[in-house]
Parts: structure tokens; C-alpha cells; sequence
């Protein structure tokens, strides 16, 4: 078993059991998107820098990550807010913070201090709002990215066999990244805005790697990103394809992301809803970005299309994703209130393949 700090561990370990029941009583809150946050705060290359990396020698603006370094006090400022607004799950500020990722900025060494930074900030946060309220728990999603890199895609038009990525590369980032969250105290590790389902299995084998070494699981959330109106992943699968290839994770949650409004990612919620013998999350874009890169779909609209989706059993967990604000969260939480939850389907006996498509086999 591997030993490691659990000073910021929460008092009572959240368990996959725990979680599950949870979601059979109520539809739960997840928060808003950090970087349209981060975004109305007009931070420059100083603020990124701080004190720290004053005299780092390549640029950091936009390493938003690491602003749970030079910026905490932001980052837990966006926290409380949606936390105000009404949000049961926050995600911590990690989305690029993988060694992968981070490699960008020379600052592959320091991923494990960000996530553990990261996850650590969203617990105090959690911790705050909970003693308030103590029937209402918060808790911290310690969240896993996609990466910059895939590794089912080339990304030379003129060699479609090149990588720029393997598996074990991306097994060994995600392991440190997952064990530096669950030290930082989450309470659930998520699988984030998947565009490439070999990568999400890289991160889904290091997290259980990570399980199996410290002894006990966390729940964990799986969500995936239907990249446009083909209605599939980036690397080429539809809804059911991507659910049969990652549920023998055996997630709490398998749910969606990014990308899409609601108006477009419904069809794809009701889908996913009818298969997943697991709860379904959902977080969507505030719409689609306008000409200046700009979400438009305001709180109530978006409400209403959320309200519709609860109505109809599609939800176990809802929140947003770009564009979205504590507004947005706000205005979900109020619809979503009181609305009985989605009830997983009965486990069957099929056996369950997929390539690009899925291939279900009756027994």
C-alpha cells in the first residue's frame, strides 16, 4: 500500500456506495466553468507569474492551472461563488495540470504540487459550506483532463501512424496526477471532457492502478465530449460505443461535456440515459461560442433546457461548462430542486462491444 499525506483528507471518506445513494435521493449540483471565471478577472502575464515564477523564462498567461499557486484567494473566490450559487460538487482547478500538459510550460515537475494545491483549496472550500449547512454536503471532484496530446490520432495529415503520445506515458502522468488529488483531499476523481477514448483508458487504468496501491477506491465520474453534430468523440465513436468502451471502469456517473449547448447535446443525454446502467452527469456549454469566442445562452434559457431534462429522468448530476457562471448554476439548481432522479438501468446479460459503433450481443 502506498503511504502518502491525507492531511486534507475529509473526516468520513466518500465511498462509491455513499455516492450511489446519494443519487438515488436527489439530483445533485456540480459547479460552473473555472475558466470563463478566471477570464472576467483580465489577469496578465504578472498575475500568472507571481512572486514565485516572477523570472520564469517562458510565458505563463493562460497556465490558468497554476493560479492555484500564484492566485489562490481567486481561485477560492470562484469556488465560494459557486458554492453560493448552490453547487453540491466542485471540480478542482486541475483541467491541464498532467505533467503532459504542463509540459508546455516547462513546469512538467510541478503537476503533482498543482493538483495536490488544487484539490486542496476545493476542500477548504467544501469544508467552509458544509459546517454551514451540515445536511448538505459538499464535495471535491478531482478532475482529470484529456491532455494535450491523443493518442488514437495523428497529428501529421502526412503520416496517419504517427503518435505524439503512447499509453504508458499517459498511464504514468494520470497516476501522478490521481495520487496528488486524493492526497490535496477529493472526494471523487473525474474523467473530464474525454475526446479520445484511448486516452480516457490510460487514465481510467492509472486510477485504478492508484486504487488498488492506497488500499481503497473513490468514486469516479466519466465524461465524455460529442465534438459536433456527427454526434460522436473526437476519435470517432458515438454515444454507445464510448459508454460500452469505458464501463467496465464501473463509474458511479457516465455523463457528457463540453462542446454543445443543450439544445444540441440533448439528443445525446437522452441516449446515454437510456442505456447507462450507471447515473448519468451532464454539463454543457453555455451554447455555442459567437464570433468573439463568447457564450450567449443565458442562466434562465439555459435553466429551461435543464428543467425539461430533469422532467424527463434524463439526471443524476447536472452543471455547466464553458460560458457557464455561478448565474447559470444558480438558475439550475432552482430547477432541478425537488425533481425526482434518473434510476440507472437494470444490469443485463448482453455483451456489450464497440469499435466506432456499438455491438451489443444477446445471450
Amino acid at each position: 500500500m502506498t503511504e502518502f499525506s491525507a492531511a486534507h483528507q475529509p473526516r468520513t471518506r466518500l465511498t462509491p456506495a455513499a455516492l450511489a445513494q446519494l443519487l438515488t435521493e436527489r439530483i445533485l449540483v456540480l459547479d460552473g466553468a473555472m475558466g470563463t471565471m478566471i477570464q472576467a478577472y483580465q489577469l496578465q502575464e504578472a498575475d500568472y507569474r507571481g512572486e514565485e515564477f516572477a523570472n520564469w523564462p517562458s510565458d505563463l498567461k493562460g497556465n490558468n492551472d497554476l493560479l492555484v499557486l500564484t492566485q489562490p484567494k481567486i481561485i477560492s473566490e470562484i469556488h465560494h461563488k459557486y458554492l453560493a450559487a448552490g453547487a453540491d460538487i466542485l471540480e478542482t482547478n486541475s483541467f491541464n495540470a498532467t505533467t503532459i500538459a504542463m509540459a508546455d510550460y516547462d513546469m512538467s515537475h510541478l503537476s503533482a504540487r498543482i493538483n495536490r494545491e488544487a484539490a486542496a483549496l476545493a476542500r477548504k472550500a467544501c469544508d467552509e459550506f458544509t459546517a454551514l449547512t451540515p445536511d448538505k454536503p459538499r464535495y471535491v471532484a478531482g478532475v482529470l483532463g484529456p491532455t494535450n496530446r491523443t493518442a488514437s490520432i495523428s497529428p501529421d495529415v502526412n503520416d496517419p501512424g504517427y503518435r505524439n503520445i503512447d499509453f504508458d506515458t499517459l498511464v504514468a502522468a494520470y497516476h501522478e496526477s490521481t495520487l496528488a488529488l486524493i492526497e490535496g483531499g477529493a472526494d471523487i476523481i473525474m474523467l473530464e471532457t474525454i475526446f479520445d477514448t484511448l486516452n480516457a483508458k490510460a487514465a481510467a487504468f492509472a486510477v485504478l492502478q492508484v486504487f488498488d496501491e492506497i488500499g481503497y477506491k473513490l468514486p469516479v465520474m466519466i465524461s465524455g465530449t460529442i465534438t459536433d453534430a456527427s454526434g460522436r468523440t473526437l476519435s470517432g465513436q458515438t454515444t454507445e460505443a464510448f459508454y460500452n468502451s469505458l464501463a467496465h471502469v464501473e463509474p458511479v456517473t457516465f455523463g457528457l461535456n463540453c462542446a454543445l449547448g443543450p439544445d444540441l447535446l440533448r439528443p445525446y443525454v437522452e441516449t446515454l440515459s437510456g442505456i447507462s446502467e450507471c447515473y448519468v452527469s451532464v454539463h454543457p456549454n453555455a451554447g455555442l461560442p459567437n464570433e468573439f469566442g463568447e457564450y450567449d445562452l443565458g442562466a434562465v434559457e439555459m435553466a429551461a433546457e435543464i428543467k425539461d431534462w430533469a422532467a424527463q429522468g434524463f439526471l443524476n448530476i447536472v452543471g455547466g461548462c464553458c460560458g457557464t457562471t455561478p448565474e447559470h448554476i444558480k438558475a439550475i439548481s432552482e430547477v432541478v430542486a425537488g425533481v425526482k432522479p434518473r434510476q440507472p438501468k437494470p444490469k443485463s446479460h448482453q455483451f456489450h462491444l464497440a469499435g466506432l459503433e456499438a455491438f451489443s450481443l444477446e445471450w
